[in-house]
């Protein structure tokens, strides 16, 4: 695996490798740009089969979270930090610890946020005694707690904006939205769009975590495997990264794809216009699911929740702009978002063009051996 040339195709400043023999830390960070600010995402502790898988996730988490910030308006680049280990067994208060003092050694260039795959409100703490550089902290230390709500509050106001486009209306009643994963993101966007009048049909792995939106709210639940064959207006991932392929594409029937989850198509750029090809609209995840960071970025001097709301809410106009250079440009929405981050990021850096090595608008390149 070429791992520079890859860094320097994408535009990645930094590759850092941390390990702790006492404590059993065995980690990895992604810088990717910090022209608007220093580094800034969140940790996620999960085995892999490869060292490789876990450089490659961090690679291009940090690649999409600098497009991210820069739509949002944030003062941060992407970053990423990868805990290669199983949760339940390595993580202990050592190695979170450990972990916390490799932040602080970077001097602020990397700002690790609260929470995170794998981590809890227990793990923040830990955190927080070690490094200074760090948000989304809970709300008695002055933080704004679950970035979940904010997060799903986002998610909806973008599938407002999809609709728009899509139906000519941003009105969800009416309309069947089959949500995939129901952890505090998915459940914040389903209450969201259930007040407005819409139908629901989940999945979700943890069988237990359906019951009360069939109880309560007559959802409609299937297996994990079906969802791609309901029949229904917007469909949205809100669990696993790599949720769509050149395969399950073609069984979708819905017009509208836009959800949570991180890296939703398994290839950017080919499932894009996959999905573009078939008439159904994509809201690039990184502009969709931008609630929750834009939540940490209102705790920075005291949490503003106005703040915080009204930004969020943004998210729908932000999205229109990218339908509008898409279909302008004929490009796909990724596209599109890419390169008006992009004209953000050469803004604030005084350049034009191609900088640092990253490419015309474009998704990160996958990496191979």
């Amino acid at each position: 695996m070429d791992i520079s040339t890859y860094m320097e195709k994408n535009g990645h400043e930094g590759l850092s490798f941390f390990r702790d023999a006492h404590s059993g830390l065995k980690a990895v960070m992604a810088i990717h740009d910090t022209t608007l600010g220093p580094a800034m995402g969140p940790p996620k502790i999960a085995s892999y089969a490869s060292e490789d898988d876990a450089v490659l996730e961090a690679l291009r988490f940090s690649y999409n979270h600098t497009y991210k910030n820069a739509m949002a308006d944030l003062p941060f680049g992407g970053g990423r930090i990868i805990v290669m280990g199983d949760s339940a067994h390595a993580k202990t208060e050592a190695l979170v610890r450990s972990l916390g003092r490799f932040i602080e050694s970077m001097c602020g260039r990397y700002v690790i946020t609260g929470g995170g795959s794998g981590f809890n409100d227990d793990d923040t703490e830990l955190l927080l005694q070690e490094t200074r550089h760090i948000i989304g902290l809970p709300v008695h230390h002055g933080g704004s707690g679950d970035s979940g709500i904010m997060a799903g509050y986002g998610v909806y106001h973008g599938l407002k904006a999809c609709a728009l486009e899509v139906f000519g209306t941003d009105a969800l009643a009416g309309k069947t939205i089959a949500i995939s994963g129901l952890g505090k993101v998915g459940s914040a966007l389903a209450e969201n769009v259930l007040k407005e009048g819409a139908s629901l049909i989940v999945s979700d792995v943890r069988k237990p975590a359906l019951t009360k939106w069939k109880e309560r709210y007559g959802a409609l639940i299937v297996d994990p495997g079906e969802i791609f064959d309901v029949q229904c207006d917007i469909l949205s991932p809100c669990s696993v990264s790599n949720f769509l392929n050149h395969r399950n594409i073609k069984r979708l029937k819905c017009k509208i794809v836009g959800g949570a989850a991180n890296n939703q198509l398994a290839d950017q750029q080919k499932d894009a216009e996959a999905l573009q090809q078939r008439g159904i609209l994509l809201a690039p995840e990184f502009v969709i699911n931008a609630g929750g960071i834009i939540n940490f970025y209102a705790e920075i001097g005291g949490y503003k929740p106005e703040l915080a709301r009204s930004k969020t809410e943004n998210i729908h106009t932000v999205l229109s702009s990218v339908f509008s250079k898409a279909k302008l440009e004929k490009i796909t929405p990724v596209e599109a978002a890419y390169a008006l981050a992009k004209e953000k990021i050469d803004q604030a850096s005084g350049l034009r063009g191609v900088n640092q090595g990253m490419s015309r608008h474009r998704p990160a390149d996958g990496m191979r051996s």
